[in-house]
């Protein structure tokens, strides 16, 4: 899945490898790399062979795997779009993006989110079944709850791999975040990856964060703090990222997402969706709501206006909106008909020390402001396939 900004103008391209016996559709996932979009960088997040989406057998895998499929990504990527600058990996996935990185000249940065200082950390997931592989070659584990049968394989190459002198030798600007309550993967892998790391090197810690980022404000936190980082590091064009190419907005939604829409103009982005009851993710305000907000907005700044160039002592201004339908008036018989009309109710609080007579002003001079106006005269919306 390749996720590109919402105005298509791709100023980087970067790799996402997920944690061990995750996908490229794990929330943390999906977050940061959407996330990571709004800032102008096209993220490529994909399965690791027998996983997600993948072909091949999960059991016939191991880490020297993961690491290749890293490079086949970056390859692709190369090949048919443009060399990725970035890697970002979780947790193992964190581990294979060092070694990856260690062999790939064309990444300039990398960031690590909770991923372990030592490979065989992962061990302790598959303890339970060293017996069972070492005895029939392969063993059956449950981790959260998901079945995986694990080779031997995987157990005799976790052992082939020294990140210390990986990143001892890596020379490239490198991120490390990591949560200090971290459970899966303790904050001293973090430390120690730190450690044997050459600045230009920073830790951001993930302070109350769990090992998946399962709150979004946490995935959300992460994407904008690598975007914000890696900028020291690579070229940002900003004037190229922000110009939208057709129109003065962008809505953009992937199925995938149920209802969750990123909206743009080219320089700033905001989220829309529908709560959760009505199948949405509950990610930002519904499209209604956003109707009310541009005509709340639009009253406020005409106000604003209007009072400063009187002179008055306007200091804020609250515009409480609601929309909904409610049968036409002028129907005789509405509830029989069903006719029904939208009803957007502007309720309007003035702060300030203002006379009664500027107040019956204001409110008159609400009912005027560009979108209410808009909305209250006939609109002609065209829709054209492009």
């Amino acid at each position: 899945m390749l996720d590109l900004p919402i105005n298509s103008k791709v100023n980087h391209y970067c790799i996402f490898a997920h944690c061990f016996t995750c996908s490229s559709q794990l929330s943390i996932v999906r977050n940061i790399s959407r996330e990571l979009s709004n800032y102008g960088f096209g993220v490529l997040r994909f399965d690791f062979t027998g996983l997600g989406s993948s072909e091949g057998v999960f059991a016939e895998t191991n880490f020297s795997h993961n690491v290749d499929d890293l490079i086949c990504v970056n390859n692709f990527l190369r090949d048919h779009y443009k060399s990725p600058s970035i890697l970002i990996g979780h947790s193992l996935g964190g581990a294979a993006a060092i070694v990856a990185a260690s062999q790939l000249d064309d990444i300039l940065a990398l960031a690590t989110i909770g991923a372990p200082s030592d490979v065989s950390h992962v061990s302790h997931l598959i303890a339970e079944a060293l017996p069972q592989i070492e005895q029939k070659g392969y063993g059956d584990i449950e981790i959260d709850g998901r079945p995986f049968r694990i080779g031997k394989t995987f157990v005799d190459d976790l052992n082939n791999h020294d990140l210390s002198s990986i990143v001892a030798d890596l020379r490239k600007p490198i991120l490390i975040l990591h949560s200090p309550q971290d459970t899966i993967v303790g904050i001293e892998n973090a430390a120690k990856i730190y450690h044997w790391a050459h600045h230009p090197k920073s830790f951001l810690s993930l302070d109350g964060a769990d090992h998946l980022l399962s709150r979004r404000a946490d995935s959300t936190y992460v994407a904008k703090s690598i975007a914000t980082w890696v900028g020291r590091y690579v070229e940002i064009q900003e004037e190229e990222i922000l110009h939208p190419l057709y129109a003065q907005v962008v809505a953009h939604l992937v199925l995938e997402d149920a209802f969750t829409t990123q909206i743009s103009d080219g320089t700033h982005t905001v989220i829309a969706d529908e709560p959760e009851s009505l199948g949405g993710n509950d990610l930002g305000l519904a499209p209604y709501e956003l109707l009310c907000a541009a005509l709340g907005a639009c009253t406020n700044m005409t106000l604003k206006i209007y009072a400063e160039q009187k002179g008055w002592s306007l200091k804020e201004v609250y515009t409480y909106l609601s929309h909904n339908k409610e049968y036409s008036l002028d129907s005789n018989q509405p509830e029989s008909t069903g006719s029904k009309i939208d009803i957007i109710k502007k309720e309007i609080k003035l702060i300030g020390d203002l006379t009664v007579e500027q107040k019956a002003r204001l409110i008159e001079i609400a009912a005027k402001c560009p979108v209410h106006r808009t909305l209250s005269s006939s609109i002609v919306i065209r829709s054209n396939n492009i």
